[in-house]
């Protein structure tokens, strides 16, 4: 299948209403009003994200609105998240703000498969 050189690019231009999966590298510099599950997800520092990101690595740069779960997580100085994050591997920037929770991965293992069910964050 794909030999993992594979990756979407979600344009500044474009908005998106709906979950996303992807089984591979997805990179975001528009908007997403929706649950997103990838690999491995890049997101520009213009960027919104309204929904829970589940991902294997996640490098946030822009706002997320939504729980997070990742197992290697670099939290950029631009970046403004609020929810709750989950990870293994944690990297913030100083100037970087977050308004919710910290906790190991310990208790659940991440799987971010598109197959995965991600429960909506309300």
């Amino acid at each position: 299948m794909a030999s993992g050189s594979t990756f979407s690019v979600i344009g500044a231009d474009v908005t998106i209403k709906g979950n996303i999966g992807a089984s591979a590298d997805l990179h975001i510099d528009g908007s997403v009003e929706g649950d997103i599950t990838c690999a491995a997800l890049v997101q520009g520092e213009k960027s919104t994200i309204n929904g829970a990101v589940t991902a294997e690595s996640a490098r946030l740069a822009g706002r997320v609105t939504g729980s997070i779960t990742a197992r290697e997580l670099v939290i950029l100085k631009s970046a403004r998240i609020e929810g709750d994050v989950h990870y293994d591997a944690l990297t913030i920037e100083q100037g970087a703000e977050v308004d919710g929770r910290f906790a190991p991965n310990a208790r659940q293992p991440v799987k971010a498969v598109p197959s995965a069910q991600v429960e909506a964050a309300e």
